[in-house]
């Protein structure tokens, strides 16, 4: 029987979304020839984890179920013990770039793949607390039925499957390494407000993330598409495609991977949205079969991110995705370039070879994020309100957000060459146990 890891990362109210993704273990565990590890890593304040503990017990004792809810101080004592067996020369660094003391969307889910290698789990099912499940006739629509119908199979065998087929033959050897859907419901940015307040400037903003060399058309176009998910499509009936997936058709709220996450990490960047990306493009580029499919999870906002605290929080996260992609948009046209090349003779990603490209990277002139920045400026000023106020603090932090964005790429290469030593050392480890939890 195989083991899998459906986890929940949380730094916020969520008993509601415990109870949720419980009922999605139990569901796996019953349809499928499965144990479940499901894996909440609660970074909240005490109160809002004792009630999370309360959700915990409310799911009772399910067959082939076993929960962990792991706080931030059982987490860093796992760390510690990974990363000492490691061998890495940097231990404290690499314990800050796994548990930051502040937000990141990438260490989080970063953790999460280390303790799922340590409880023996082949494949980590990744849910957001701020998200829910569809439902038809009061029965909800759980994505880890396409996930485990698919996932790690080879792609010739998972083509006997129910789900359509359109990926070329010469792909059919290779394991199946992620199956992904999208969201409905709002936006996955939180940046409605501006599209109602001003289109011209939404376009102008959100189109900062394309690269700098794209036609104004070819930006609007990703400008369009950018965010939005599946739209407003309300599920009802199943649709899965076995292809190479596009990575702007799934999100990190609705997605699983196979093997590639014991590979490459994701970027550790603090205060980023978007940062947690990276191996959905890394599947995609190095031609990885993957499947697509419509059980779309529902997105929505929490209220802490309409306090005048949470709105230049959220603010400062956007502005740092436009400047990470000065980055990214070159790592990801490097390594569409490098295609299968970026496989070894074994189909497993060639990390060594990422690494080295998100190295590269870099070395770029940060002139077109200096640009970004004043562009940025510029919009929120036309904006005014709080926005015009977020741009007179942003414009006292320019030289540390152009710092930090270039930072946080050579953090991620230092992490990529530590990563795989961190997997086997965490294989070793086994997991930590939480007070009243079993191992």
């Amino acid at each position: 029987m195989r083991r899998i890891c459906l986890t929940l990362p949380t730094n916020r109210a969520c008993p509601q979304t415990i109870a949720a993704i419980g009922a999605e273990a139990a569901y796996a565990a019953t349809h499928f020839d499965v144990e479940v590890h499901l894996l909440i890593l609660d970074s909240a304040d005490p109160d809002t984890f004792t009630a999370h503990e309360r959700a915990v017990r409310a799911l009772g004792d399910v067959p082939r179920v076993v929960t962990h809810h792991l706080g931030e101080p059982e987490q860093r004592a796992f760390l510690r013990r990974v990363i000492a067996g490691s061998g890495n020369a940097k231990p404290e660094l690499l314990l800050e770039l796994m548990l930051p003391a502040r937000l990141s969307y990438g260490a989080c889910t970063n953790r999460a793949f280390l303790l799922a290698a340590a409880l023996g789990c082949e494949s980590v099912h990744r849910r957001d607390s701020d998200s829910e499940y569809q439902s038809v006739d009061g029965t909800p629509v759980f994505p880890v039925h396409h996930e485990l119908a698919s996932l790690g199979k080879r792609a010739a065998d998972a083509a006997r499957g129910t789900v359509h087929t359109a990926l070329d033959e010469r792909h059919a050897h290779k394991r199946v390494s992620m199956v992904g859907g999208s969201f409905v419901g709002e936006l996955s940015v939180d940046i409605g407000e501006i599209r109602a307040l001003d289109p011209e400037v939404y376009y102008d903003v959100v189109g900062l993330w394309a690269p700098g060399h794209w036609s104004d058309a070819q930006k609007r176009e990703l400008v369009d598409d950018s965010f939005r998910g599946a739209g407003t499509e309300r599920f009802t009936h199943d649709r899965a495609t076995l292809t190479l997936v596009d990575p702007m058709r799934v999100d990190m709220c609705n997605i699983s991977f196979h093997g590639v996450h014991e590979r490459v990490p994701l970027p550790p960047a603090t205060d980023t949205i978007g940062s947690d990306y990276f191996l959905i493009h890394l599947v995609h580029d190095a031609a990885l079969p993957g499947v697509l499919h419509n059980r779309d999870i529902v997105n929505f906002y929490t209220p802490e991110r309409r306090t005048d605290a949470g709105f230049v929080a959220y603010q400062t996260r956007f502005v740092k995705f436009f400047l990470s992609m000065l980055y990214f948009n070159v790592i990801y046209e490097r390594m569409a370039e490098a295609g299968e090349t970026l496989l070894d003779e074994r189909g497993q990603v060639r990390a060594s070879l990422v690494a080295d490209l998100v190295r590269q990277s870099t070395a770029l002139d940060r002139a077109e994020n200096v640009e970004r920045l004043e562009r940025v400026d510029t919009a929120y000023r036309r904006l005014g309100g709080r926005y015009e106020q977020f741009a007179d603090l942003l414009a006292t932090r320019r030289e540390r957000l152009l710092d930090e964005a270039r930072g946080d790429i050579e953090d991620f290469a230092l992490l990529i060459e530590a990563w795989e030593p961190l997997v086997r050392a965490a294989r070793d480890a086994g997991p930590i146990r939480a007070a009243g939890q079993p191992a």
